[in-house]
């Protein structure tokens, strides 16, 4: 079989490199490329100059030995993720290998430790699920509540990915936990890996097409781009295929080859044995709403509707993502920038272009920089759109004007738009355990409900009828879910990763440490004479990986050793500025000698309805340094909210001794009692 170039070159000054960094060929080879004895052949015009003048094809041979990573060799000696995993698990060993370790990601599952115990490590695994936009039927979540009881922790996990996260699962319970979810309507297949996770779409089940028609084509990216070796199916349920069949133009979009893009014969024409270098990330959404953190994604995708709500085709930003490496600057957080505009028949093939861009030329050397980020910056926008053109076989038309974005979290009680109703449900972190999760049980089997799961870690309930609107409030709010105005605002955007003490990248906590925290921010709210309507975004990671996208918050906390913080600020409250690090090495208990400062000038010196994010960018950080080296701290004034809450000594010093063992002022306390009151009388009045 003939096989052209594909090496391409920059060529002209015009395409210096933004980010100097080791270069690196990727999969490419100026002659032929051979991946377990399957021979591809590029596209023929990849053989000519790019039209821009950007790129050009090289001839001559490259005889250069590629480097690659010790987990590019794992892959493609796994038969398709299954040698030596399908072994290792069938062993009487309570872990498995390295190699397995690696492989078992693709399946949707990592190996862990708990390390807060010492001694003889204690191996179980998190399974987690791949749910396009969120959905999870009625009978997968009663399942997965099942096994969060019978073979987990007790607790499920929402995740910034809209999918849920199963801790503590021994393995010689593996299969059996895998088995069950994918024969009750659910996958893990591709939910970690080196390859496209689990697509986000805004969560909100509205039935207007818009909507409607994002979170179908998010679903429809999902199937083009899941592994279809069978291996995942072979070591779970014995080489059954559970799944349900997929639209024609998926498997069309997927088998076609036209412009070079697939392995012919191979069991996996996407991703071949060696999948892609990295993780790749991918959201879909509509104009305005930003519910899916568009920017930090791979790929973002925008629908794009005509005056009449006919929609029309696809915006699509390339080259998001949020993770790096602690004092390696040339690892760093990236939001996407335009690529270009689809038409809406052609969404199939520009994504699966640029997924195959990414996999022939993104560095499989060094893994920190294995990130489609990376290329973009390294090629720049115009010669990365030049080569994806080439796989694509057209030109991207011009990126379409878009309104301003906005977050949304769909938190509360809203319209379906088909006589339904459904409700948005704050939960901290994305943990739900205890009373919240009988609650949620009785309510979803009781009537039957579908779920969402927001990018948020919250849940929204769907498809409620109005006559249960009632009760349905009274028995979540006896478990202490509330409607939003009952919960502070800090705590509505607040996102944590679950950090210590299970994930083995944590360098101190996240979401354990997140409840102090947001309540220490709440107090220094106070302190200053912030109102309590007001709020900043905050979000918190144990490592530098980013999982919370602590990178696009206002006020960021990002692990950097044991009790100590960077602290990242000029993020925005609709998700569309990137934070900058202000300081480092900030100890846990040294918070209020940062926060007291800035938040005390943001109330005084702020423009009229400037959020904090925009605010620390106006000022800059040398001002902002400036502030925090000479804080003295708050200058007292009368309060406007000075409301006698205590008619007693006695009272007050038993409140106070509360407080204390919660690290709150008394009048925190009392507030938080008589606000937790108020709610659960006012929630099952509701109608």
């Amino acid at each position: 079989m003939a096989a052209s170039t594909v090496l391409a070159k920059a060529v002209g000054a015009e395409n210096e490199l933004k980010v100097h960094m080791p270069g690196y060929g990727g999969l490419r080879s100026s002659g032929m490329i051979t991946l377990a004895g399957s021979v591809r052949a590029m596209p023929a015009s990849s053989s000519s100059s790019c039209s821009a003048g950007i790129v050009r094809a090289v001839a001559t041979p490259d005889t250069a030995v590629i480097k690659r990573s010790k987990v590019e060799l794992y892959k493609e000696q796994s038969n398709f993720l299954r040698f030596p995993l399908n072994e290792e698990l069938q062993n009487e060993a309570a872990g498995i290998n390295e190699v397995a370790t690696q492989l078992i990601k693709f399946h949707g599952s990592y190996q862990q430790t708990n390390r807060d115990e010492r001694g003889t490590k204690s191996y179980q695994f998190m399974l987690r699920t791949k749910n396009p936009c969120g959905k999870v039927p009625n009978k997968l979540y009663l399942v997965m509540d099942d096994l969060a009881d019978e073979f987990g922790i007790g607790t499920l996990r929402l995740t910034t990915r809209q999918t849920f996260q199963l801790h503590g699962v021994l393995k010689k319970n593996l299969k059996t936990v895998m088995s069950t979810i994918i024969k009750n309507m659910g996958s893990t297949l591709g939910a970690c890996g080196d390859l496209n996770r689990n697509v986000l779409a805004p969560a909100a089940p509205y039935t207007n097409k818009e909507y409607a028609f994002a979170q179908e084509t998010a679903e429809n990216i999902a199937a083009l781009l899941t592994p279809q070796s069978g291996a995942y199916y072979d070591i779970w349920v014995d080489g059954e295929k559970v799944m349900s069949a997929e639209p024609p133009e998926v498997t069309a979009a997927r088998n076609d080859n036209s412009h070079g893009t697939n392995f012919p014969e191979s069991p996996e024409p996407i991703y071949g044995t060696q999948f892609l270098p990295r993780k790749f990330k991918i959201a879909v959404t509509v104009p305005t709403d930003n519910s899916v953190d568009i920017l930090t994604n791979d790929i973002g995708v925008v629908l794009i509707s005509d005056s009449d709500g006919e929609h029309q085709g696809f915006n699509i930003y390339v080259g998001g993502g949020m993770g790096r490496t602690h004092r390696v600057e040339t690892t760093f957080p990236r939001l996407g920038e335009p690529l270009g505009y689809v038409p809406k028949e052609d969404i199939l093939y520009a994504v699966k272009a640029i997924v195959v861009t990414q996999r022939e030329n993104g560095r499989r050397d060094d893994r920190k920089y294995s990130r489609m980020k990376y290329l973009i910056s390294q090629w720049g926008i115009e010669k990365f759109r030049c080569v994806v053109e080439k796989y694509y076989g057209k030109k991207f038309e011009p990126f379409r004007e878009l309104p301003d974005w906005e977050f949304r979290s769909y938190l509360g009680w809203h319209e379906q738009g088909d006589g339904a109703l459904f409700c948005g449900l704050h939960v901290d972190s994305g943990r739900i355990g205890g009373k919240m999760k009988k609650a949620l049980r009785e309510v979803i089997e009781k009537y039957n409900l579908n779920v969402r799961i927001t990018p948020n870690q919250n849940l929204i309930l769907c498809d409620i009828r109005r006559t249960w609107r009632r009760p349905i409030t009274t028995v979540l709010a006896q478990a202490g879910l509330l409607q939003p105005k009952y919960v502070d605002p800090l705590n509505i955007t607040a996102m944590a990763c679950p950090a210590l003490p299970l994930c083995p990248l944590a360098i101190t906590e996240a979401e354990r440490g997140i409840p102090d925290i947001l309540k220490r921010v709440r107090a220094v709210f106070d302190k200053v004479g912030l109102r309590y309507n007001e709020s900043v975004v905050i979000r918190i990671t144990g490592c530098p990986n980013g999982c919370a996208r602590p990178y696009m918050a206002e006020l960021g906390f990002v692990g950097d050793g044991p009790n100590s913080y960077q602290i990242w600020l000029g993020g925005t409250p609709n998700q569309t500025s990137l934070a900058k690090c202000f300081m480092n090495k900030v100890k846990i208990q040294d918070l209020e000698k940062v926060l007291e400062p800035l938040l005390y000038n943001w109330r005084r010196k702020r423009l009229r309805g400037e959020p904090f994010g925009q605010f620390t960018t106006r000022v800059g950080f040398d001002k902002l340094q400036e502030m925090v080296n000479k804080w003295d701290g708050v200058i007292k004034s009368p309060t406007k909210h000075n409301l006698k809450i205590f008619a007693d000594r006695q009272t007050y010093e038993a409140m106070e001794e509360l407080a204390q063992i919660q690290s709150k002022s008394a009048h925190q306390l009392a507030m938080e009692v008589i606000r937790n009151y108020v709610a659960s009388q006012q929630n099952g009045k509701e109608e």
